[in-house]
C-alpha cells in the first residue's frame, strides 16, 4: 500500500481564506454587540429632540392663562417643528393641550417614557420600533423645565422608524467597510508574519518527503526566536539527521552486500584451508604436530566469524508465529544444541517446572536460549581454576507481571568493555574473536515476543534474564 501524496491547498482554500473569514465574522459579531446600544442611543436622542420642542411649547402654554387665545399660526408652528399631532403640558394637576386641526384619534399607541434611561429599556424600545413600528402613534413622555411638570407629545411613529432604518443601513455599510479594511490589513500582517512562514515549512516538508536524499532541500532556518523559528530549526535538524541516516543506511546496505559476497568466498576458502590443515596434522613432523592445532583453531574461529556474519545478514524480519511449547523441553533441547547436556566438566541444571506451557515461536526462542547457554559454556571453558564446580542453571519465576527465565553461570563474569555494548552488533562480544551478533539477535527475537532481554549484575558469574509477558503463559 502506498501512502497518499499530500498536496498544498490553493491560495483561496487554505489558512488564508479561513483567516479572512474568521476576522470578518469576529468584526461583525463585535459590530452587532455595538449596534444595539448605538441604535438605542440614536432613538433616545431623536426623542429628546422632540421633547425639547415640547418643553418650548410648555413654556408658551405656561405663560398664557388661556390656550384658546394663542394664535393658530403659533401653535401649528410649534407642532410642526416637533413633528407632533398634539402636545400636552401637565403641571399641578392641570393639563393644557394644543393639537392640529386635522389630528386623528390614535387607535394603536405606544409609550416612550424618557424618564426611564436604563440601557435595557432603551434597547428594547429601539428594537420594538424597528419590528412593530409603522402604523402606530408614539406617545413621548418627559419632564418639563418646571418642578413636577410633564410634557407629552403625540406623533406618528413612522418618521422615527424610517430614521432608525436609515441609521441601521449606514451603520451596516460602515461596519462592512471597516470589517473588510481591518480584515485586509490584518490578513496582510498575519500572512507576512505567520502564513508565509508556515506555508514555507509545509512546502519544504512535502518536497523533502519526495526526495529525502537531496541535501539541497534541507530547509534553511531563519533567525526568528518565536515558535515558528523553533519549528524551522528543529525541522532543519531533523532533515539533516534523516539525510545522514539514509545515507549511512544506503552505505551500510551496499557494504553489507559486499561483505556477504566476500564472506561467502572467504568461508569457502577457509573451508578448503581447514581440509588441508587436517591433512597436514596427520604428518609425523614434530613441528607440524606442534603448530597444527593452533592452525586448526585459528581456521575454526575464522570460519565461525564468517558464518555468524552471514547468519546476521540473512536474519529475516518475519514476526514470530506463536504456538504452545513446553518450556522445560524447549530449554533441554537448547542445552543439547549448546553442548551442555552430557558435558564432562560443566554441570547443567534445568530449573524449568514440569508441565509449564508457553505460547511462543519455538524456533526463535530456542535460538535465544541456545545462544545464552552456549555463551555460558564458553565462559566456563575459558577458566582453568574454579572455587566451586562449574555450573550452568536455568531458573524460572512466574508472577503477575509475566514470566522471567534466568540463565546463570558461576564463571568469571563479563568484562567492563563487554557490558558497555552488550547488545550492540559487532561490539558487544564478551570473548576474544567474537562478533557480538548472538546477543543482538537474541534481544531482537525476545522483543518481537513482547518481552525483553537484560543482563543482571551479581557477585560472581553472569546472569541473563528473559522476561515474557503474561499473555505468553498458557498454564
Amino acid at each position: 500500500m502506498t501512502a497518499e501524496r499530500s498536496v498544498l491547498p490553493g491560495r483561496f482554500s487554505g489558512l488564508s481564506i479561513k483567516l479572512i473569514a474568521t476576522i470578518v465574522m469576529v468584526i461583525f459579531a463585535v459590530e452587532i454587540v455595538v449596534y444595539l446600544p448605538s441604535i438605542a442611543n440614536y432613538r433616545a436622542s431623536w426623542l429628546d429632540d422632540r421633547l425639547r420642542v415640547g418643553v418650548v411649547a410648555a413654556r408658551v402654554l405656561d405663560a398664557v392663562p388661556d390656550v384658546m387665545a394663542l394664535p393658530r399660526a403659533l401653535t401649528d408652528r410649534l407642532l410642526n417643528s416637533a413633528g407632533a399631532d398634539a402636545i400636552v403640558y401637565r403641571r399641578e394637576g392641570q393639563s393644557q393641550l394644543i393639537e392640529l386641526d386635522n389630528a386623528v384619534t390614535p387607535t394603536v399607541a405606544v409609550t416612550a417614557d424618557m424618564r426611564l434611561r436604563d440601557p435595557m429599556t432603551l434597547i428594547m424600545g429601539a428594537v420594538d420600533t424597528l419590528v412593530g413600528g409603522g402604523g402606530r402613534t408614539l406617545r413621548i413622555v418627559g419632564e418639563g423645565d418646571r418642578d413636577e411638570s410633564l410634557v407629552e407629545l403625540l406623533m406618528p411613529e413612522r418618521p422615527l422608524r424610517y430614521d432608525l432604518f436609515t441609521y441601521s443601513r449606514d451603520f451596516f455599510l460602515l461596519s462592512l467597510i471597516i470589517a473588510f479594511i481591518t480584515a485586509a490589513v490584518l490578513y496582510l500582517v498575519v500572512r507576512w508574519v505567520f502564513i508565509m512562514p508556515v506555508r514555507r515549512l509545509t512546502e519544504n516538508m512535502l518536497a523533502y518527503r519526495q526526495a529525502p536524499e537531496n541535501a539541497s532541500l534541507i530547509i534553511a532556518p531563519s533567525q526568528r526566536r518565536d515558535e515558528i523559528g523553533i519549528a524551522e530549526r528543529e525541522l532543519a535538524a531533523m532533515e539533516q539527521d534523516l539525510f545522514s541516516m539514509l545515507r549511512q543506511r544506503r552505505h551500510l546496505a551496499d557494504l553489507g552486500l559486499a561483505v556477504a559476497k566476500i564472506n561467502h568466498d572467504l568461508r569457502n576458502t577457509l573451508t578448503s584451508a581447514q581440509l588441508l590443515s587436517d591433512q597436514v596434522a596427520t604428518l609425523d613432523d614434530p613441528k607440524v604436530q606442534r603448530l597444527a592445532p593452533r592452525l586448526v583453531t585459528t581456521l575454526d574461529k575464522a570460519i565461525g566469524f564468517a558464518q555468524s556474519v552471514l547468519d546476521y545478514g540473512r536474519e529475516s524480519a518475519a514476526p514470530p508465529v506463536p504456538g504452545p511449547v513446553d518450556l522445560r523441553t524447549l530449554i533441554e533441547d537448547a542445552a543439547f544444541d549448546a553442548r551442555l547436556v552430557g558435558h564432562p566438566g560443566i554441570a547443567f541444571n534445568n530449573g524449568a517446572p514440569e508441565g509449564l506451557s508457553i505460547n511462543v515461536d519455538a524456533g526463535q526462542l530456542a535460538r535465544v536460549f541456545v545462544n545464552l547457554l552456549k555463551n555460558a559454556r564458553e565462559a566456563l571453558e575459558s577458566v582453568t581454576a574454579f572455587p566451586t564446580p562449574p555450573e550452568v542453571r536455568v531458573e524460572v519465576t512466574q508472577s503477575e507481571d509475566g514470566l522471567v527465565i534466568a540463565v546463570t553461570d558461576n564463571g568469571p563474569g563479563l568484562l567492563p568493555r563487554a557490558r558497555a555494548n552488550l547488545f550492540v552488533a559487532f561490539e558487544g562480544s564478551a570473548r576474544a574473536g567474537g562478533t557480538g551478533l548472538g546477543l543482538a539477535i537474541a534481544r531482537e527475537l525476545v522483543e518481537a515476543h513482547g518481552g525483553h532481554l537484560q543482563w543482571v549484575e551479581q557477585g560472581r558469574g553472569t546472569r541473563f534474564e528473559v522476561s515474557l509477558p503474561t499473555s505468553a503463559i498458557l498454564r
